[in-house]
């Protein structure tokens, strides 16, 4: 049987002195969100582990991310965060690559300018990504989606997930122009895409008819090799609840192409069941 993989998830602690979003605004989730919060979920739906993901721009909470993997054998792999355009950028990748749970970094670039990332002083640490094998995950809009194709067509050996699909402004309809987008930057190989986030993007009275054509075409322009499954929980929460998420996106994706999708891809892209040595 597939291993079953959450391939986007988030665990944070409100009171830790890194920590900057979510606010007070969101009491839906302006508490703490640690394992044991996930665990019964997982086993409710036979999933076997997850990627942990950072949600502060903060070297400390990505390094408590790793101390928490450490001990938490549901924590397959982690994503963190680090300074891409910082001086000592490749040397801070080089020792977060040093440890066997770090499987890729994610700058947050959806409130940067489109091309930021395209910028001199990021090639340094684009280059040790490539040369630490880690995967460079996609934080972005729409607006970002031709520079992540111009990094995927300058670094070909640079694997980059995009996540949330590229947060479509599902609530107002907006389909045509992103779809273009994604469609262009689908057409680098080195691009993958999850299937995440998209519950809110679609905000408050969402639908599984409102969902259904964003999700066909992620997995149309980019195929059921390229596709990961993400709760994107505990932010789904403001929207949705995790099971609910699972079982809608289950039921949306073809059943030939489940295995694929909801822990193959991720296995395999992530390279979670590759070890590296400290």
């Amino acid at each position: 049987m597939t291993r079953r993989i959450d391939a986007h998830q988030h665990f944070w602690r409100v009171d830790a002195p890194w920590h900057e979003w979510p606010r007070e605004d969101l009491p839906a989730i302006h508490r703490d969100f640690l394992p044991d919060d996930l665990s019964p979920t997982l086993q409710a739906c036979s999933i076997a582990g997850s990627v942990l993901v950072q949600s502060q721009p903060s070297d400390a909470d990505t390094d408590w991310m790793l101390a928490l993997a450490e001990r938490t054998p549901s924590i397959l792999g982690v994503v963190g965060w680090a300074d891409v355009i910082a001086a000592n950028a490749a040397e801070r990748i080089a020792a977060l690559a040093s440890h066997p749970k770090l499987k890729g970094l994610r700058p947050m670039l959806q409130s940067l300018p489109p091309d930021w990332i395209l910028q001199p002083e990021a090639r340094p640490a684009i280059e040790a990504i490539v040369a630490h094998r880690l995967v460079f995950d996609a934080l972005i809009r729409p607006l970002h989606l031709e520079a992540i194709g111009t990094l995927a067509e300058r670094h070909p050996a640079l694997s980059i997930v995009i996540d949330h699909g590229a947060k479509p402004d599902i609530a107002a309809g907006g389909f045509a122009g992103w779809a273009d987008a994604l469609s262009r930057v689908a057409e680098r190989p080195n691009v993958a895409c999850k299937l995440s986030g998209l519950v809110t993007e679609a905000g408050e009275g969402w639908s599984e008819a409102q969902l259904e054509p964003f999700v066909r075409h992620i997995l149309h322009v980019f195929g059921p090799d390229r596709v990961l499954w993400g709760s994107d929980w505990p932010v789904l929460l403001l929207c949705a609840g995790y099971e609910q998420w699972h079982d809608m996106a289950r039921a949306l994706v073809p059943p030939e192409h489940a295995g694929a999708v909801f822990g193959e891809n991720a296995a395999r892209i992530y390279g979670l069941d590759r070890q590296r040595e400290r």
